[in-house]
């Protein structure tokens, strides 16, 4: 008898699927390695719409706007017109150094050495701005801003070199000092800025599209460049009138691209602004209510509806040694000092404290200041009411501060000092 051989299984048919949305009719399939495939099987889009489209995926993350927060696309449009111009004017100061290198009455190897000290002073700058990563952490709006002044200066600077080409050296390395520093902190306040749009934790697709805005817009900036450069700004004249003009463009294009930042981040600022709007409203405001108010040139400012709290002292100038103690007994538990001065009220927090420790140190100092317009009460009696009142609070306030989109594992004070027992 034979022997019946078994039957072989049918061979696997390739999964696959047909979907059709906005007028696209699309065909998803899984190869025999397991990867998706996808192919458009129709198309009746307008040809206006899938260039629109085409744009969007390009330049813009995935499942946008849903995928980020309030505000990107304004940042977007300005963060372009400000590469734009930047990229213009760096024609300008290019072709001025140039010029300026060629009218030295010095051989062309003295030459050569100069260019490369006034480009060693451009990594001192960058050497000396990376000091100041933890106060950038803090303000990384205000410090976006100055970045770019700084680059501004360094390139007016490079614009101006051939008036003086006897000092090109200083000149341009002045120039290139300023610049290295302005790149250093542009580069730092990146990531907290991007990170502030992450609504989905999607932060790799949103610095990869952002950089491909940057590109496009420098590729564009440059050919605005060049024919600038050999029109109207062939002349040491043209480049006076055009030169501050691009500069006023590219500065308030950072400012507008940094106040539509919905930052997400817990800084003095910031938290006294939460406090006073808590006080006066019972409402907790969100990084996009707050992104316009923000104050970018005196972020130290005292807010007198949140206490006038100012944190971050060396606790040395905050209280005599005698009266530590004293302090400290009156909230025993907590992670903070309060220490009321004539002028304002200082808190110093331990190294380990929290955002929730500042925002609680915070509240108490703001409900006691509240209290004592009108108690007649001493202060020691005035902040035990104003604990507990923070402590009947503080619970539903930490939980809709959170669910509004804030970070509260970590209070960014700069470079504020802390002590510890």
């Amino acid at each position: 008898m034979q022997k019946k051989e078994p039957q072989k299984p049918p061979p696997e048919s390739p999964l696959f699927w047909t979907e059709i949305s906005e007028s696209v009719s699309r065909r998803f399939n899984f190869d025999k390695d397991g990867q998706l495939s996808m192919k458009i099987l129709d198309d009746s889009r307008p040809v206006i719409q899938r260039m629109i489209d085409s744009f969007l995926n390009t330049f813009f993350p995935s499942g946008y706007p849903y995928s980020v927060s309030e505000g990107y696309l304004r940042y977007t449009q300005f963060r372009a017109l400000q590469h734009c111009s930047s990229a213009a004017l760096s024609v300008l100061s290019t072709q001025s150094l140039l010029f300026a290198a060629g009218l030295r009455p010095t051989p062309a190897q003295a030459t050569a050495v100069s260019w490369i000290l006034k480009d060693g002073m451009q990594h001192v700058g960058k050497l000396i701005c990376t000091n100041l990563g933890a106060r950038m952490d803090s303000e990384p709006k205000s410090w976006r801003i100055l970045a770019d002044v700084l680059y501004d200066l360094g390139t007016g600077l490079e614009v101006l070199s051939p008036l003086c080409p006897h000092l090109f050296l200083e000149v341009a390395g002045l120039g290139n000092f300023a610049k290295g520093m302005a790149v250093v902190a542009a580069r730092a306040t990146r990531l907290p800025i991007y990170s502030s749009f992450a609504k989905e934790g999607n932060l790799s697709d949103l610095f990869a599209k952002g950089e491909a805005i940057s590109t496009l817009s420098n590729v564009v900036g440059l050919g605005a460049g060049i024919q600038l450069a050999s029109t109207i700004c062939s002349s040491m004249q043209g480049k006076l009138v055009v030169g501050p003009l691009l500069s006023i463009i590219h500065i308030y294009s950072v400012i507008e691209e940094i106040r539509a930042a919905p930052v997400n981040t817990l800084n003095p600022q910031r938290t006294a602004m939460i406090v006073a709007d808590f006080l006066k409203t019972g409402k907790i405001s969100s990084p996009a209510d707050l992104r316009y108010r923000e104050d970018l040139l005196f972020t130290g400012r005292l807010i007198e509806d949140a206490g006038n709290v100012k944190v971050g002292r060396a606790l040395r100038k905050v209280v005599k040694p005698s009266k530590l103690q004293e302090l400290k007994q009156i909230f025993p538990e907590e992670k903070f000092l309060l220490n009321r001065g004539n002028n304002w009220v200082d808190m110093v927090l331990t190294h380990d404290a929290t955002a929730e420790d500042a925002l609680r140190g915070w509240l108490v100092a703001a409900y006691a200041a509240d209290m004592e317009k009108s108690s007649h009460e001493p202060s020691a009696i005035v902040l035990q009411d104003a604990y507990e009142k923070m402590n009947d609070v503080f619970s539903p306030f930490l939980s809709e501060l959170q669910a509004k989109g804030w970070h509260t594992d970590r209070f960014l004070d700069g470079t504020g000092s802390r002590f510890a027992w």
